[in-house]
């Protein structure tokens, strides 16, 4: 039987992504990262080349562990400068109709409410083309830059993943019933409040009591038809 291949590129939003040194080639253009053509002629080229997605990777501290300083990962630009993989996506979106975005978001530092609000607002904007690259992350240096003198341990940071995940799936599946929103102009009744529930959810690392902020994309229900 035949097996369809899939092409997915992989980037980062910096100078110096997985092969440090590489920038210093006469042919490489990584040093546009902040210039928005350059992320736009990648996402035509990738698009013009029939892959199905580009995956950003990300980290949210410096690697500072050689010689316990950040000279090294700052002389050399590894992986850093670094900036948020999740500003390029509408940018990259716009120059394409059907390149898939896989974004790297580590869950340990950022509340599952705010998160799933804005990987809804993105899975509307790109029509359904998001993908998130589950991390709990594994440097020290990010924890310590967000008030804790280490990262949680293993079983702890994958304990709260778990639980996180439960949450975000519930804002995501289970606030807002397909047909929520009815768009009556007629009535003035542009949400059936009968639809939409509050999640309720109370848990060992977090409380979340009420409704996801973002209606479901209107994609949900077809690809849910096609399961």
């Amino acid at each position: 039987m035949s097996r369809r291949i899939r092409f997915n590129a992989f980037q980062m939003n910096t100078v110096g992504h997985q092969s440090p040194g590489l920038w210093t080639h006469p042919r490489d253009t990584s040093h546009r990262y902040t210039d928005p053509e350059h992320w736009t002629e990648l996402a035509r080229l990738l698009e013009a080349g029939r892959f199905d997605a580009v995956f950003l990777a990300d980290v949210l501290g410096v690697y500072d562990v050689y010689q316990g300083s950040v000279e090294a990962a700052l002389k050399h630009a590894v992986q850093v400068p670094l900036n948020d993989p999740l500003a390029l996506v509408p940018l990259m979106a716009q120059a394409t109709e059907h390149l898939g975005f896989g974004v790297t978001c580590a869950l340990t530092y950022e509340h599952p409410y705010t998160f799933a609000r804005r990987m809804s607002t993105l899975d509307h904007l790109t029509r359904g083309r998001m993908g998130w690259n589950i991390v709990t992350g594994y440097l020290d240096s990010a924890a310590r830059n967000l008030g804790l003198e280490r990262q949680l341990g293993h079983d702890e940071r994958y304990d709260l993943a778990d639980e996180y995940m439960e949450v975000v799936g519930k804002l995501w599946e289970q606030s807002w019933e397909d047909g929520a929103v009815v768009n009556d102009k007629q009535r003035g009744v542009y949400i059936d409040p009968a639809k939409v529930h509050a999640i309720a959810h109370e848990g060992r690392y977090y409380k979340v009591p009420g409704i996801h902020l973002c209606a479901p994309p209107l994609l949900r229900a077809a690809s849910r038809k096609d399961c």
